[in-house]
């Protein structure tokens, strides 16, 4: 997975929400939803990088799904975001978008994972 699509775009994905927290107000309450939404998309891509040094294969496809609870999470806060009125809606289905490819392609690559496994047995 070393420099893969996934890995990419999962690092440019937490890029996009680092760039986009730069622009709210944190000194109140909205601080704690940058937080949680700065958290969970960057623990995608460190899930990612983390599971190319797994101990096997079932680490490898444990990080993979950690990466994909994370991905899941960060739309919950994008969503919250948007219902605060922290975040235009224009730019959250931007993200949204990114993080619904990111997820599918996490979720594909489970599936081969856990196919290439059942295959070996």
């Amino acid at each position: 997975m070393k420099d893969s699509d996934l890995r990419t775009r999962a690092k440019e994905f937490a890029l996009q929400i680092f760039r986009m927290c730069d622009t709210i107000d944190t000194k109140n309450w909205r601080g704690v939803l940058v937080n949680q939404v700065v958290k969970s998309a960057t623990s995608i891509g460190a899930n990612l990088h983390e599971a190319n040094y797994a101990s096997s294969k079932a680490d490898f496809i444990n990080k993979l799904h950690i990466a994909l609870k994370e991905c899941c999470e960060t739309e919950y806060w994008i969503e919250m975001l948007v219902g605060s009125n922290t975040i235009s809606g224009q730019k959250a289905t931007e993200l949204l978008q990114e993080s619904g490819a990111i997820r599918r392609m996490l979720v594909k690559s489970i599936t081969t994972a856990k196919q290439n496994t059942e295959e070996q047995k």
